[in-house]
């Protein structure tokens, strides 16, 4: 187990902090957005936006691990 980079724990509490954090700002019934509350929409939102942002995460992990493993195959030799 590796320790994660800080661009990919930072990437990932993106949308903790626009779910939970910014209620104050978006928290309206009006304007509807596709026929839903605004607050509605926003949450829907996040839903679908979520994977992709912690996709982007996983791909700069990804990279990490195999930059170590050739790092690690270079020593040994």
């Amino acid at each position: 187990m590796h320790k994660p980079s800080l661009a990919s724990v930072v990437i990932g509490f993106i949308p903790l902090v626009a779910v939970c954090f910014t209620v104050g700002l978006w928290d309206r019934v009006f304007p509807l957005v596709f026929g839903l509350p605004f607050n509605m929409f926003w949450l829907v939102l996040w839903i679908f936006l979520t994977p992709c942002i912690m996709s982007f995460a996983y791909r700069i992990e990804i990279k990490k691990i195999k930059e170590e493993d050739v790092r690690k195959a270079g020593k040994k030799v």
